[in-house]
């Protein structure tokens, strides 16, 4: 139980990721534990990353500045931000091209903490006005990639991301320089996507989170994009992603599973066991410096003036950037048909529409402008009078004082974004409503529309007539049900301020690093190169064990060429470092596969090595024939059932494919879609289940885009006792194998293969590894000869090596004839096979990073590299 805040401090909670992050919540609100010794606060330095500056910075001689600073809801939230210490990075929005001025600049903007990065007008064209707001902004907002001049802006899009990467390695390079060790920095919109790869390559340790403003598309419109992989990757270097709405989260998540194939998680994205945590974080506002402003004197003068300006008439009203994104035409449209159908109210109501003008300079804006004028002056002929319009349109901006006046006199407000981030207009105009109650009528689009939702009118602002029906129920509306609206809207505005979203993003990023440092911790470690081809050169009888897919081919994309993917290859450059590793003859290579026979034939007839197909049910040396491992009176009764639900599912699933071995079924939709796939998967084992194995004595392997359904005792582990004991025999061994190594991208159900070699073992696994018949008579040395210590109550023996005596069966012979090639001989023997310690084992697993296994790859390029230094170090 919690103790009494007064008396005991804060709840004391578990280690959890949400209890951490409640006793952190708590601690802010309670001030406790927030000092140094000394008594003064301790505040983490949080650096800002954004295009922008906070600030408008006008020269006024050749080293004297002049700085304002801007308004915004990013500045208020950071502004308000009482546990940290910040510092903004940003352009100062000017081209400053001499040192004199560059440096005059830097220290005029240190003292308001802010540090700025220089960019010439060559970079801020390309990288800001092209690849910013000419192709990322409008892709973002649904509006798609430019059409005019295809060919030139096709050709344009390269230079542009040029551009933009390097301007963002420029702000890299400035974080770089400022950064101090436990700093945040937080990377702010689409202009810096590529800034948290930049800042990883040069500080892994960093703490970094990007959060994005506009909303994030759906993976069908951002998979237009050129450079889409590229982007998402970089992204993905952060520690924490965040958007406003979980909208958002979901599309960035979905691109990611869909474009780059990586795993998406209730928690972010996951990649090569690095997890990235994707969350929402809905912005809020500064209400108090709203709530404050309207009890300023020249505030309420101003709102007695609209009053009196507006007596008798009610007041709707709209504040937007003069955008396309911002449904304007829509806006006034919706108020023109309003008008139409309810002539009772051309007298009684008035529309005042803020458009601040934006891109000037550019064509489209200026026909936007037109349009609205036009619009506007046709309503305004149409319905108004010599004494009164009912549109009123500005296009300017009014300053702060003015605007809250108006907030405060509108009876309803009118918000019809066609895509929108978050749009804070809205959160602005609740903020000054205590008094009215007014009525917001808000876009299903903008980002509000998910916090405030519930108490305001939703609407779709291209439904006119719907827009003009919510116009008439907002101004008919009781005054109950205002008031209820209201207080729903206006308790989440002041609890969801914008300090309580700088400092809730924050916390959770600083969590989110503590998480990754606890996975680490618990991680495999990577697999130690130098001291496996040491322990190799000192060995006289060496055993390596690999596996194939993923091991010994090439990387693949998963979005790659399926038909080239599917033909499993080796990697072109291990073909001369088997011929040498086969030389050697104290190494023995044996590759254990899933793969079936003929596919094993096809990349490794050639060496002078061990094959063991199908999970090690067949085996056979390159220069012999193919014998079978497969325990006796295997049961395949399953097989034809479990086939028939295969090819069902093959033929539903688009790019899913089904193949027949031996000894299992395998169905593999890796290169389905994603979402589609995976329900298809869940509906196949529900039907497996309940029906055709619901009795049969089988094993289902449930992979990451596969499903395989094999005869139970059919794994690597089982089959690697009988595999050694053919080796043995084969090669006539007199020396024990003192070096194994075990390197493979095993399914969890092969990953006993690990485990069989282990020379020391944990209690609980000791006694369910597999283990061949001990021949009669035969002695474990444990047996034979007195051990200090002594077996542990599992029947483990407690050792730090492995001794492990041969395996015998009877000798059968046969043919190579399918599943009839014949058994491999054995003979009584009562030496050990296996004389392991745990310097000389090595298993290691290739890109699975739950496993069994000590050690960790990342790819096939990884085994690649590790195995020609092994030759290198040993020819």
């Amino acid at each position: 139980m919690p103790g009494n805040k007064q008396n005991a401090g804060p709840p004391q909670y578990a280690g959890g990721r949400v209890e951490r992050l409640l006793r952190d919540r708590e601690i802010r609100k309670t001030h406790e534990g927030c000092e140094k010794p000394d008594g003064t606060p301790i505040r983490q330095r949080l650096l800002v990353v954004a295009n922008r500056l906070p600030v408008s910075a006008v020269r006024r001689g050749e080293d004297s500045w002049s700085l304002e600073i801007s308004a915004g809801g990013l500045v208020s939230a950071l502004l308000g931000v009482k546990d940290f210490e910040a510092r903004w990075i940003g352009w100062a929005g000017v081209n400053v091209p001499d040192e004199i001025g560059q440096k005059a600049l830097t220290t005029a903007l240190a003292e308001k903490r802010c540090i700025p990065v220089f960019l010439d007008e060559e970079i801020v064209h390309q990288y800001y006005n092209g690849y910013c707001n000419n192709i990322l902004w409008p892709l973002f907002h649904y509006l798609g990639l430019p059409q005019e001049d295809r060919l030139a802006t096709t050709r344009s899009f390269q230079s542009q991301f040029n551009a933009y990467k390097k301007a963002n390695q420029m702000f890299a390079d400035v974080v770089n320089k400022h950064y101090e060790e436990g700093d945040v920095v937080w990377c702010h919109d689409y202009h810096l996507m590529f800034l948290p790869k930049c800042l990883k390559e040069y500080n892994s340790s960093m703490k970094v989170g990007w959060f994005l403003h506009t909303p994030f598309p759906s993976s069908e419109i951002h998979r237009t994009l050129p450079s889409r992989s590229e982007l998402l990757r970089s992204v993905l270097a952060a520690d924490l992603v965040g958007f406003h709405t979980y909208d958002y989260a979901r599309h960035f998540v979905s691109a990611c599973t869909r474009i780059l194939g990586l795993e998406g998680t209730p928690d972010g994205v996951e990649d090569q066991g690095r997890l990235t945590r994707v969350a929402a974080f809905p912005i809020g506002i500064d209400s108090v410096r709203f709530m404050r402003a309207l009890e300023l004197p020249q505030v309420q003068e101003h709102v007695k003036e609209l009053k009196e300006r507006f007596a008798g008439r009610k007041v709707m009203l709209g504040v937007d950037r003069l955008d396309m994104i911002k449904g304007i035409p829509q806006k006034i449209l919706a108020f023109e048909k309003f008008l139409e159908e309810n002539a009772a109210w051309r007298d009684k109501v008035v529309l005042l529409q803020i458009a601040v003008p934006t891109r000037t300079d550019v064509p489209e804006y200026q026909k936007l402008t037109s349009q609205v004028h036009e619009i506007v002056g046709r309503i305004n002929g149409r319905f108004g009078t010599l004494t009164a319009v009912p549109i009123h349109h500005l296009d300017r901006s009014l300053e702060f004082h003015a605007l809250c006046a108006l907030y405060a006199v509108t009876d309803v407000a009118l918000v019809t974004s066609l895509r929108d981030g978050m749009n804070l207009v809205s959160y602005e105009f609740v903020a000054c409503q205590q008094a009215k109650k007014g009525v917001l009528i808000l876009s299903e689009f903008a980002g509000a529309a998910q916090s405030l939702g519930a108490g305001a009118i939703l609407v779709n602002p291209w439904n006119i007539t719907e827009v003009a029906n919510a116009i008439g129920q907002a101004l008919e509306m009781k005054p109950d049900e205002r008031e209820k609206r209201h207080k729903h809207n206006f308790d989440h505005v002041t609890n969801h301020t914008a300090q309580e979203w700088a400092e809730t993003f924050v916390s959770e990023l600083n969590d989110t690093v503590v998480e990754a440092e606890i996975r680490t911790r618990d991680a495999k470690p990577p697999f130690p190169i130098n001291d496996a081809i040491d322990a190799y050169n000192q060995s006289k009888n060496r055993l390596l064990i690999l596996g194939f897919n993923a091991t010994l081919t090439e990387p693949v994309d998963r979005r790659g060429d399926q038909i080239k993917e599917m033909e499993l290859k080796l990697h072109p450059d291990l073909k001369e470092t088997f011929w040498q590793l086969c030389r050697n003859p104290d190494t023995t290579i044996v590759v254990l596969s899933g793969s079936d026979r003929k596919v094993l034939d096809e990349n490794f007839g050639n060496f002078n090595m061990w094959l063991a197909a199908e999970n090690g049910m067949f085996l056979r040396h390159t220069k012999g024939e193919w014998m079978t491992t497969m325990p006796e009176h295997l049961n395949r009764e399953w097989v034809a059932s479990v086939k028939h639900v295969f090819e069902y599912f093959t033929e539903r699933t688009p790019r899913s494919t089904f193949e027949e071995r031996e000894t299992s079924l395998v169905w593999n939709y890796k290169y389905a879609d994603v979402e589609f796939g995976r329900l298809q998967a869940r509906d196949m084992l529900q039907h497996l289940w309940t029906g055709p194995i619901s009795n049969a004595s089988v094993d289902v392997v449930h992979g990451s885009r596969s499903v395989e359904v094999r005869a139970v005792g059919v794994t690597k582990g089982a089959a690697i006792d009988r595999i050694l004991g053919e080796i043995v025999h084969s090669k006539s061994m007199t020396t024990p194998i003192d070096y194994v190594l075990c390197l493979g991208h095993f399914l969890g159900k092969d990953e006993d293969v690990y485990s069989f070699f282990e020379p020391i073992l944990p209690l609980e696994a000791s006694s369910s590894i597999p283990r061949g018949k001990t021949a009669d008579g035969l002695k474990s040395q444990s047996e034979r000869s007195p051990s200090k210590l002594g077996p542990n109550k599992n029947g483990a023996k407690s050792s730090p090596g492995k001794t492990r005596p041969l395996p015998n069966s009877e000798k059968k012979s046969g043919n190579n004839n399918g599943g009839n090639a014949r058994k491999p001989p054995q003979e009584k023997t009562s030496w050990n096979v296996l004389d392991l310690k745990v310097e000389n084992y090595f298993s290691c697993a290739v890109g699975r990073p739950r496993t069994n296994a000590r050690y960790l790859l990342g790819s096939s390029d990884d085994v690649v590299s590790f195995l020609k230094q092994l030759v290198g170090s040993s020819s």
